[in-house]
């Protein structure tokens, strides 16, 4: 159960960091928001370098869609009611520069990741005036966006918003390009955090700025991020012998799928539930009963599935970990939208690092005014985190572990259709052993 992207990229094996060094800056985390970061800061004079756990992207970037776009579901007409014209045009702004921005280095480094650009397109089949709305809003931030009633879909559609100039790419053949101008310790795990000071398994690394790109923060205080963002699941098939679209697809229905090429192979998404509840199974099954009902005959080449950080507002935080520590940074919750997401980080955290101005921290600043919308979905989520932590005082079902998250306790749920144990307060993800899959638990679960 491997993505398009591993199968068809191999990133150069890194060394792990070997004692103690000094530094100016480091990033802790490979996937594309920490590689972009480190890259920008050494153009900048910073010397950077980045701590991964694992392998250069073999988190959440190696299981994106990897779509370039500044179009993020219904978003900009709800931004502008929300924060105001001028920092909804920031997050605009910001995200239009970051698809420039790839073409950019993509071009000026000959790097070979199928970059394409083509139009991206959100759709409905049962309303039309979200849509229409959404075209407008778009379009007064000066993104060039229209509403229209044709579509490359299998299905008729009551509309959709196309934006143009948005663009697809291999987001691990780029990221191996990029991460050999940067200096990477693979395998190397940060175990906390003081000060300047990170420690690792494999020695310490002193810095005078800490970037934490790791997803999800693994540090509860300050930043208080595990009562701010929770994470979701969702599915993908890449399926061979179908029509391939121009455009990439997003529908704004409830339980509706995504669509992009790939090469020979359409990239069909879909089934996002938070993660840890998932009980019940059915989200590739869900997604080969629709592909068997537009696409009669297909081929099934890969599946996979991702796993996002949402923030309760639904802008992603960027900035100052914490008033607290002012020489911390993060960049996280970046929804599914993590491509753009990434670079626009960089250069905000490059930015803040270099002390240049940045207007469109404002938007992106986790120390932002708290809305109705972050109030309502704190309810929700403090009532999940409620009653998975409750649930820890029940007996466990498993023979060979304590089936509770290390990370704050809450009793992990089985998740039938990967054959994980789960957390529904954070998203920490464990295998049939209790190891350690994804944080921001930083530790296996308990033996018995």
């Amino acid at each position: 159960m491997e993505s398009i992207w591993v199968a068809e990229s191999n990133i150069r094996k890194r060394q792990s960091l070997s004692g103690d060094i000094k530094t100016d800056a480091v990033v802790i985390g490979a996937g594309m928001a920490g590689i972009l970061t480190s890259y920008y800061l050494k153009q900048a004079g910073v010397n950077t370098v980045v701590l991964e756990a694992k392998r250069i992207g073999s988190g959440q970037t190696q299981n994106t869609t990897a779509k370039i776009t500044s179009q993020h579901g219904l978003i900009y007409d709800r931004l502008i009611q929300v924060f105001g014209r001028q920092m909804a045009y920031h997050y605009a702004r910001a995200n239009e520069g970051a698809i420039g921005e790839y073409e950019r280095l993509i071009q000026q480094k000959g790097i070979d990741c199928g970059f394409t650009k083509c139009s991206a397109y959100l759709y409905s089949r049962a309303q039309e005036l979200p849509l229409k709305r959404e075209a407008e809003a778009a379009r007064s931030l000066g993104i060039p966006a229209s509403f229209e009633t044709d579509s490359e879909l299998p299905f008729p559609v009551s509309g959709a918003v196309r934006f143009e100039g948005q663009a697809r790419f291999h987001p691990l053949k780029f990221l191996a390009a990029l991460a050999e101008e940067v200096t990477v310790y693979e395998e190397t795990k940060v175990l906390k955090v003081e000060g300047q000071q990170v420690e690792t398994d494999r020695g310490n690394v002193t810095a005078e700025h800490v970037i934490f790109a790791s997803h999800f923060p693994f540090l509860n205080i300050p930043g208080y991020y595990f009562a701010r963002m929770y994470q979701e699941r969702s599915y993908v098939l890449a399926l061979e012998g179908v029509p391939l679209p121009e455009g990439m697809y997003l529908g704004v229905d409830r339980e509706e799928l995504s669509f992009r090429a790939q090469g020979d192979c359409l990239l069909m998404g879909g089934g996002s539930h938070r993660t840890g509840k998932n009980q019940a199974g059915g989200g590739y099954e869900m997604l080969r009963k629709k592909a068997e009902e537009y696409y009669s005959g297909y081929r099934e080449r890969f599946y996979w599935s991702a796993q996002d950080c949402m923030t309760l507002d639904g802008v992603p935080y960027v900035g100052q970990f914490s008033k607290r520590k002012p020489r911390w940074y993060v960049a996280t919750g970046f929804g599914k939208w993590g491509m753009t997401g990434s670079m626009a980080s960089a250069h905000l955290l490059t930015s803040l690092i270099t002390g240049k101005d940045c207007p469109q921290g404002d938007i992106f600043s986790p120390q932002r005014q708290f809305t109705m919308k972050a109030a309502g979905e704190l309810l929700s989520h403090s009532i999940y985190t409620a009653k998975g932590l409750a649930k820890h005082l029940l007996p466990g079902k498993t023979k060979d572990f304590v089936p509770n998250c290390p990370h704050m306790g809450c009793r992990l749920e089985w998740n039938p259709e990967e054959e994980t144990y789960d957390c529904p307060c954070h998203g920490s993800r464990f295998d049939q052993r209790g190891q350690l899959i994804d944080g921001p638990a930083q530790t296996d679960c308990k033996k018995k």
